[in-house]
């Protein structure tokens, strides 16, 4: 299966540039919060909870979609005819009395510079497919809703443990020090993508990720160079080791829930859909994970529990809930599915540059060069693992075309 490199790859780029803008806002609101409700669990179990409205929304959008389909199908035999492109729209056609000579089309046909120059502007391409097709094809068909509750079920416990490290690690320590801890998840996305087999190890994607680590080592050095001299007692007081802890251990399952996330969406991110996904990841938290509150206070790692005290606090919850989870989560996984795990795990490293110039234009404050020199090398890590997808698929494209054009002769 190729590699979409059109505008799903391009919309993916984009939305990561959107989280990162709402995951910060978020993490300076969390903060806030938490010098009135210390509750990293309440935090994690409510913004997690809050995805299960992704179920009837989806439930409506497949509603209306199914009466347009009937009209669409009603239509078509009312006027006895089948019209058809020759770049072929990735639209699932369910009809059983397809022609034979249309099936005997597609398998002679070629591709072309056009088809090649089409697939890269986001139209699908058809290439030469014989004894494979039917495994072709049910590749890219999406899963059941059944399909897709199983797969949520078993990686609930995943998302809402890296939720609750993040927020554990804000209520501990900066969101400098959190931003520069959760941009090493790209060293981990990069391993378990080559242990499950989801991504191959090239010297570019090595690189890109020991550039990126190397910028947030000197991010670190550099803001602790700055901190001495500009951050007052009661700011570094907040960066403790408990936060550290926690940070890591974000990152490393954040990268496991990343590279799971795009191993269960396929290759082109069209075989799950991600408004159900995570509305049953919403709806398993919600009803499963309610309980972990009482362990986790009996060993002394959360406090107990209560609600806000006052209704402002309430309401900011609520908004921060739908906003930094609902909404930032949704698009975090739509620029997963919708470009690869490292290109949006590396893209989370721009949350510090951004973090930087807020703070510059917000605060006034003042960073060392070193600090910005590791700004920009963040910055050159995703652009390096932007790249190497890019002219991977190109190769790709280019071997294909080249073993089409083979077998034709």
């Amino acid at each position: 299966m190729f590699l979409a490199m059109g505008w799903k790859y391009q919309a993916g780029l984009g939305l990561i540039g959107a989280f990162v803008l709402i995951w910060i806002t978020s993490a300076e609101i969390t903060q806030k919060i938490f010098t009135e409700y210390r509750q990293p669990f309440a935090l994690t179990y409510l913004g997690v909870s809050l995805m299960v409205i992704y179920l009837p929304i989806a439930l409506l959008r497949d509603w209306f979609c199914s009466l347009l389909d009937k009209n669409m199908v009603k239509n078509l035999f009312g006027n006895r005819s089948l019209t058809s492109t020759s770049t072929g729209l990735d639209i699932p056609l369910r009809i059983n009395e397809l022609n034979n000579s249309l099936e005997t089309d597609l398998r002679s046909s070629l591709i072309t510079d056009k088809d090649l120059s089409e697939r890269e502007e986001g139209w699908p391409l058809i290439a030469k497919i014989d004894k494979d097709e039917p495994h072709v094809l049910e590749q890219r068909s999406e899963l059941s809703s059944w399909a897709i509750a199983k797969c949520s079920l078993y990686l609930t416990p995943i998302w809402f443990i890296t939720e609750y490290f993040s927020n554990s690690a804000l209520a501990n320590t900066s969101v400098a020090s959190t931003t520069v801890l959760t941009s090493t998840s790209g060293l981990f996305t990069l391993f378990f993508g080559a242990l499950l087999g989801q991504d191959s190890i090239t010297i570019a994607k090595l690189v890109a990720v020991f550039i990126s680590m190397a910028g947030v080592a000197m991010t670190t050095v550099g803001k602790t160079w700055a901190a001495d001299e500009f951050l007052s007692a009661s700011e570094s007081r907040r960066h403790n080791i408990t936060g550290d802890i926690f940070g890591l251990l974000s990152a490393i399952t954040y990268g496991l829930f990343t590279v799971l996330l795009k191993k269960s969406a396929g290759s082109e991110g069209d075989k799950v859909d991600v408004q159900k996904f995570f509305g049953y990841i919403g709806l398993f938290t919600f009803l499963g994970l309610w309980w972990l509150i009482w362990p986790l206070n009996a060993a002394g790692i959360e406090p107990p529990f209560r609600f806000p005290h006052s209704q402002s606090v309430g309401e900011v919850l609520l908004l921060n809930g739908f906003v930094g989870s609902v909404l930032s989560d949704y698009f975090w996984a739509l620029s997963v599915v919708w470009t690869t795990p490292l290109v949006a795990t590396l893209g989370m490293s721009l949350t510090m540059p951004l973090a930087m110039v807020a703070d510059m234009v917000i605060h006034g404050r003042h960073y060392s060069a070193i600090y910005i020199f590791g700004c920009l090398q963040v910055f050159a890590g995703f652009i390096i693992a932007n790249l190497s997808d890019k002219f991977s698929a190109k190769i790709e494209l280019l071997q294909m075309k080249l073993l089409c054009i083979n077998v034709h002769n």
